[in-house]
Parts: C-alpha cells; structure tokens; sequence
C-alpha cells in the first residue's frame, strides 16, 4: 500500500499491502479481527505526517499480498503506529525450500506468537502479541524471519542508521536501522545518532538540550551526530548532488530468476509516460501487447517486475524524459538486479549521474548482434547484474556515500580464501588466480599438506599483491584436520575454498559475496556445471542443478560461509575425504540453507592423474549441451585477458607477506 492509497472505510481499521485494485482482505469477515481491534485514524493528514500522536491498537490485522508487498508496509508512516497484538496473513507464500522453517526476529517482551503455515506454499497466518506496545515496524521486522531468509552480511563494524521523516524503501528491517517522526532523541553517554537519513540532509536537534546539537547556520553536520545524508523524495537515492540510487536486494526477485538470453529469450521496451505527473513507466512486449507497469513513486516489487517479464531476456529503453531521474534510474537498476538485460543507447546526462561509472558503461553498450551466440548474451547479462548489485545495494554503496565520516566501514566484507594442497606444482596458478580476484578485501590463506614449501616458491609468493598467510601441516594430519587449521589461522569474517586443480574467473569472489547478501543462505556457492576433461582436452557444459535456486549441494570448491557460522555448526569434520560433502552436510542438519548462484567463472577439472571420486567420464559427458575444445575463451572463466578493467573505485590492496 502506497502512502497516498488509503483502504475503504469499515467499522474495523486494517492495513493492506498488495497491487492498487486487488483487496484481498474481503476475504476475511470482520469477524475474524475480533472486537478488541481499535481503529486507528487515517486521513490525508496522517498519511502524510505519519502515526498521530496517541495513535494505538490493541490488535491489527496486516493482509499482504506477498512477503514483498509485507516488506512495503514499512516504507509507510502506519508503520509507526504502536500495536500490541499484531495478526499477518501472506496470501501467496513460497518457502525457500520444502523443508525450510524460519524463526522469529528478536523481539523483547513477547507473550505469545503462533504460526500457521502450509508447507511448501500456500497462505501464512503468523500471531504475535508483546506486553508493552512496540511499533508495528519493529513487530514485522521480527515477523520477517519467519517467512524469508534474512541473514545479513556479517561486519566487524557498522554505522547504525536513522531515518527522520523519510521512509526509504531501500531501509531494511534489521535492529540498528530505526525510522522516527519528529526530533532524534539525544543521549548524554554515547554518540546519539552515526548516519542520520532525512528529506534535506539536516537533521532537527537532539531533543537533550545539554547536547551542543544546533544545526550550523552554514549547513554541515552538527555535533552529536555522525554524518547527515540526504534522501531523494521517494526514497529511489542518496547523497544530495547528485542523487546515487541505491536499492535493497531483499525487494529484489533474484531467487530462481536465471535467463531466458539472447533475441529469442525474448524483448520488451521500456517507456516512461508523461501523462499527468511523468511518473508513469510502461513495458510492452514485440507485439505490441502491455506486459505491466506502474509509477515511479509507488512501491514495486521484485515479483511484480518478474511476472511482467517472464519470458523476456532483454529490455530496450529507447528513451528516457529525465522528468524523475533518479527514480527512472532506480527502476532500471531494479531490472538489472533481477537479471534482465537493459540497455539504454542514450542516456540523458540527469539520470547517467545517478547511476556509478560500471552500470553506467554496462548500460549503454551496444548489445551483442542478433546472430551472437546465446552465451554471449549469458555473460553479459550477468556482468551487468553483478555490476548493479555491488555498485547499488544499500550494504555496498550506503558505506561509500559516508565515506568522509567514516572510511574504515567503505570496504566490504573481509574474505579468507582457503587453499589446502599437498601438489606443488599447482600453487602457481591457484595463488595467481586468487590473486587475479577482482574482490577488494581478500586473504590467501595458504596450507601445504605434509610438503615444504620450497625457497624458491616462497620468495614468489612474497611478491603476491594479496595479504597471503602461509603454513605447513605434517603429513599425519588428515585432510579434514588441515583445511581446519588453515581456517584457525584466518582473519576474513567470511571464508571460501578453493580448490587448487579448478579454474576460477577473476569475479569469481564478487559471485558468491553479492549471492550470500541477496539469498540469506548460510552457504553459498556455484555448481560444477562447467567441467574440464583433460584426457579429452575438453570442457562440456552438462545440467548440474538450476542456477539461482536454493539447492542440497554445491561445488566444494567454491563453496562461502562466514566465519561465524562455520564455527557455530563444528567447523570441518575431520575426515580424510568429503570434507566437502561433510560441512555442506552440518549446515544442511543444523538448519541452514544452502544457495546455488549461476555457475559462470568456474571450471571443474577432471585432471589425468586421477580423483577421489571417478565415476567415468560417460558421467560427465551424459545430457551434456555446449562443448568447447580446451578451455573457453572468456575473461570471465579468467583464460584471456581482460578487455577493459571497470572497478569503479573498489582497488586491490597492497599485501601482506608472511
């Protein structure tokens, strides 16, 4: 429900969440919502000032359409209203898997809370009732983990952030991101307030008057407070001059999105309407025929975009007005984090500021000719994807924009790449691809397996522009034993493994990084969908699972978890083999899920001297699609050099030798 939409007047107040016209809550008889439930007023002036004050409700009902339309209830000033008892339905639910069951945020004071769910899909009833009335933002923030995965990005440290009159829905629902109306509270023992979001980038004073609080007359950001950013009017950006677009992967529909590419994936166009205000958008397919749409200064979900494009590989924006630029540049950023190809052959200069120098480029390039084949297409169409969500999710690119404040929070999270190996003559190249990584914030952590490294190899890996940790383990120690160790000795807050006969794109790192933010899984990773056969000197494209699923297993050797969790399930299991196989297993029974992300930048080599595992090679060669002799050709499975190098401010680090 849009701030402007206000629900149909009956003896018992409710609020709604799902498409303007759809009012699924005629479903439920009033009832249903028992007679403790006050009506809380909502005219014009409330939408528009937010909760009145004295504004509460023994008992609220929220009907939402999706879990997606429930998130949007807190992008509206009804979210602050306070509630003891609140009741939510979710009409159309699906579990992230069919054995997945999620648990209740932290929430203090609860009295009760009941759950009501269908299995796999269906409609959800959740119940949750607090001594002391809370907000219903807090309450739905806490309801939300029982529906979807929320597990965010683990950081050694982080800005709490404070939204003043603004209700961007780019904000997430975690516990050190709150919405207030009216003056911030003070506080005499701590910094009140770190990034503090409003309307004009100036905050009101603390409401403690010992605090020297008064805003500067010359602007600026007063004492109490971290720093003060600005908020564009419907919450599509930040920053001020210019506006930069920043979205909330959450509302994103990324699960189980993967394709169709190329022409006969299908095409739609993009057009922005200048009816009334100009904040119409349009999508209409080859033929002519409306696909969907809707106004930029509405919420939009993942969903609702996925549903009109469903079929279509590529949207075409012949032409842009700039009436709205930030928004019309947010809704294209939406787009490409869903995965669709977006291009945009003139991009007015208003909106191409809003939009960093990656997406930017990405955008308007010329798309592959018609008759390329599909897997071009494939590549970049993820390229652009990976570029929109680490340039523009809020826990990427909100820490750069308070950069001057705070320069220690701009990096993301710290990664520990794991290389356990008793082969010498593969550390070469598995350092040089680790090294090669375009992610910022990498560790090489390097365990030799019952070998000594020798000097001469140790003087090259002191060159190593990555911080690399090396360490040598006796022979007696089994396989499970050391990969162990060697994660004992890591200081990323998230640690993958690589293995060292594979072969791994230079994005390879930003894969599974960006897959662990937008799925909430425990463990991420990628399937051996690409798999080189060196006695046939051949690398076969076979079904290895669907991509951007939730899935049982994948690849061991691309597999990414926090430290953090690695530890809370018991680590590696000391096995002499599967040790794989072993921690996917512990994550799986100790509840976790497990995400497959798409499966380019990774090889999985079948080498001649022979695998633990060997089950032939008809195995990998059965229902297999595209073949290649040796190894494709593409920057993006790191095998030809890059064309051009966009980072777009992220750089490598100078390392650290050991």
């Amino acid at each position: 429900m849009s701030s402007g939409d206000t629900p149909e007047k009956h003896h018992r107040w409710r609020v709604l969440a799902g498409e303007p016209g759809r009012r699924h809550h005629r479903k439920w008889p009033v009832s249903y919502l028992g007679a403790g439930l006050t009506e809380i007023p909502r005219d014009d002036a409330a939408t528009a000032d937010g909760p009145r004050e004295g504004d509460l409700a023994t008992r609220v009902l929220v009907v939402a359409e999706s879990v997606d339309w429930l998130r949007h209830v807190l992008d509206d000033p009804i979210s602050l209203a306070l509630v003891r008892k609140l009741t939510v339905v979710v009409l159309d639910w699906t579990g992230p898997t069919r054995s997945w069951c999620g648990r209740l945020g932290p929430l203090l004071h609860v009295v009760s809370h009941q759950v009501r769910m269908p299995g796999a899909e269906g409609q959800v009833e959740i119940s949750v009732e607090v001594r002391w009335s809370k907000t219903l933002r807090e309450l739905i923030a806490a309801i939300l983990p029982l529906l979807t995965p929320t597990l965010p990005l683990p950081a050694p440290a982080s800005a709490d952030r404070t939204a003043q009159e603004v209700f961007p829905s780019w904000l997430d629902a975690g516990h050190n991101a709150t919405v207030v109306v009216g003056e911030l509270p003070g506080n005499e023992d701590i910094r009140p307030h770190d990034l503090v979001l409003t309307g004009s980038g100036l905050p009101q004073p603390p409401q403690n008057p010992d605090l020297p609080g008064e805003v500067p007359a010359t602007g600026g950001t007063p004492a109490g407070y971290g720093t003060v950013l600005a908020v564009s009017s419907t919450g599509a950006g930040v920053g001020g001059r210019p506006d930069v677009v920043l979205v909330n992967p959450e509302q994103t529909e990324l699960w189980g999105r993967y394709g169709p590419f190329g022409p006969t994936g299908g095409t739609a166009e993009l057009t922005f309407t200048g009816a009334g205000d100009g904040h119409g958008w349009q999508l209409t397919g080859p033929d002519g025929a409306s696909l969907g749409g809707g106004r930029l200064d509405r919420p939009r979900t993942g969903a609702m975009v996925a549903k009109a494009l469903t079929g279509t590989g590529t949207v075409i924006c012949r032409t842009m007005p700039a009436r709205h630029p930030v928004e019309e540049a947010a809704l294209l950023v939406q787009l490409m984090s869903a995965g669709i190809l977006v291009h945009v052959p003139d991009l007015p200069p208003a909106c191409a500021a809003a939009l960093s120098d990656e997406v930017r480029a990405l955008v308007v390039r010329p798309l592959p000719e018609p008759h390329a084949d599909v897997f071009d297409w494939e590549l970049r169409t993820v390229a652009q994807r990976r570029a929109a969500l680490r340039q523009h999710a809020v826990s990427f690119a909100l820490p750069r924009l308070a950069a001057a404040t705070f320069p220690g929070l701009v990096d993301p999270p710290s990664v520990s790449a794991v290389l356990v190996t008793k082969r010498l003559d593969y550390v070469r190249d598995a350092v040089a691809a680790i090294e090669a990584q375009t992610y910022p914030n990498l560790e090489i952590v390097l365990c030799l397996h019952g070998v000594e490294l020798p000097a001469g190899l140790r003087a090259e890996l002191a060159g190593c522009r990555r911080p690399i940790e090396t360490l040598v383990l006796a022979p007696g120690y089994g396989f499970g034993e050391a990969i162990g160790a060697a994660t004992a000795r890591s200081r990323g807050t998230l640690v993958t493994k690589f293995d060292d006969d594979d072969t791994y794109g230079p994005e390879h790192v930003w894969d599974l990084v960006l897959a662990r933010q937008y799925s909430g899984a425990t463990m991420v990773g990628k399937a051996a969908e690409f798999t080189y056969l060196q006695t046939l000197d051949t690398t076969v494209r076979r079904a290895a699972g669907d991509p951007e699923s939730f899935a049982r297993v994948v690849a061991g050797g691309t597999m990414l978890i926090s430290k953090g969790d690695l530890e809370a399930v018991g680590g590696w299991r000391p096995v002499p083999r599967s040790i794989d196989r072993g921690l996917i297993d512990r994550v799986w029974y100790s509840g976790g899920l497990i995400y497959r992300t798409h499966p380019l930048g990774y090889i999985y080599q079948r080498r001649s001297d022979g695998h633990t595992w060997d089950p032939g090679l008809e195995y990998f060669l059965r229902d297999g699609g595209t073949q290649w002799s040796g190894f494709p050709r593409y920057h993006e499975f790191g095998t030809v050099p890059a064309v051009e190098d966009v980072t777009d401010g992220f750089d490598v680090p100078a390392g650290r030798r050991s």
